[in-house]
């Protein structure tokens, strides 16, 4: 196989990989494993691998497969990285043969870390696309008696000069509107996303004017953001109601824990090579809220994308619902992880032209 057509196919695996010669000096890494490590290839070119990436057992595990020829395999190992916090990983080193004689080792590492958030991510996908699928029938079969109560009570206001009659159908047409109007929020927006050119600073600079408004003095909002990042094909109204309803409950959150002093961060990064909705992406957009408040209750963390799931008395737990779908029709997803003074909420969207179109 010609070399350049192997190194594209390998530049599309989603395991990482790492060969070197007999020495263990590195001679290759994919595209997967320059995103793993933080560093390109031709920086690492001709080191020992064993100077960029340590494991306790990584030089007893070498030395078998040089001695046997044969591969091991290690499973959810810690693999540390020169500069990195240490990750969980899967490792299989093979020997590579050469005319019957040893000439190196290949290196396939699987970021379980990295399939963990896949598998989490499927569950969050399943979960909306049924509770989307529930809603819609409930709002069919209450939608259409409330029709019909709406309009007999139009009718007895036609039929009868009577005030009292008057003021009790009035009731009814505001009620019947009321539900009407929740039932339509829970399915969130219908239409599809008027997609354009958008800079998600703005929309997170007219999100966080907004909030700052009505804050006080023991609440702040910070930014960190990353200004290389491009333009986006999304619906910047849409966006901007997600970041609102992330921005009011990271307050919510900090106002119930009762801290002298609460932080909102706002933060954007570029994320490489990441998995979402089962399709591999190079470039996501992760804007991140973050806030020091009281956290996600832990009973509430598995269900918190349900409609009506909500930790405060006075909410309708359908913001972060409808928030889910407005993003999941951009392609993307909405991930948190909480824990008392520390919640990100991170909103993952692929960066790209193919997807201006719904």
């Amino acid at each position: 196989m010609n070399i350049t057509i192997a190194n594209n196919i390998f530049d599309t695996m989603v395991n990482a990989l790492i060969a070197t010669d007999e020495t263990l000096a590195i001679q290759y890494m994919n595209q997967a494993a320059e995103h793993l490590i933080g560093v390109s290839f031709s920086r690492v070119k001709g080191i020992p691998i064993q100077t960029l990436i340590s494991n306790p057992d990584l030089e007893r595990h070498i030395n078998h497969v040089v001695k046997t020829q044969q591969c091991h395999v290690t499973r959810e190992g810690k693999l540390s990285v020169k500069g990195q916090k240490p990750i969980n990983i899967d490792c299989v080193i093979t020997a590579l043969i050469e005319k019957e004689q040893f000439s190196g080792t290949l290196f396939e590492l699987t970021h379980v870390d990295r399939q963990l958030r896949i598998a989490r991510e499927s569950r969050l996908i399943n979960n909306q696309e049924t509770n989307q699928s529930v809603l819609r029938g409930i709002a069919h079969e209450i939608k259409n008696p409330l029709s019909g109560i709406r309009g007999t009570a139009q009718l007895l206001q036609l039929d009868h000069d009577d005030p009292s009659i008057h003021e009790y159908s009035d009731i009814i047409i505001s009620e019947t509107d009321r539900l009407n109007k929740l039932v339509d929020n829970m399915l969130g927006f219908n239409h599809p996303p008027d997609k354009k050119s958008v800079n998600i600073h703005e929309a997170l600079e007219h999100a966080r004017q907004v909030a700052e408004a009505n804050l006080s003095n023991q609440i702040i909002i910070k930014t960190n953001y990353d200004p290389s990042i491009p333009e986006i094909w999304a619906d910047k109204d849409q966006l901007i109601q997600v970041l609102m309803n992330l921005i009011n409950n990271a307050i919510h959150s900090i106002q119930s824990s009762q801290r002298s002093l609460g932080i909102i961060q706002l933060k954007t990064r570029i994320q490489r090579n990441i998995t979402i909705h089962h399709q591999n992406h190079s470039l996501v957009l992760c804007t991140q809220v973050i806030d020091n408040g009281a956290g996600v209750p832990n009973d509430l963390k598995e269900k918190i994308f349900f409609p009506m799931i909500t930790g405060r008395a006075e909410g309708t737990g359908l913001g972060l619902s409808i928030s889910q779908s407005l993003i999941n029709k951009h392609h993307g997803l909405i991930e948190f992880t909480s824990k008392p003074k520390l919640t990100e909420f991170s909103i993952l969207i692929p960066i790209g032209k193919q997807y201006a179109t719904y």
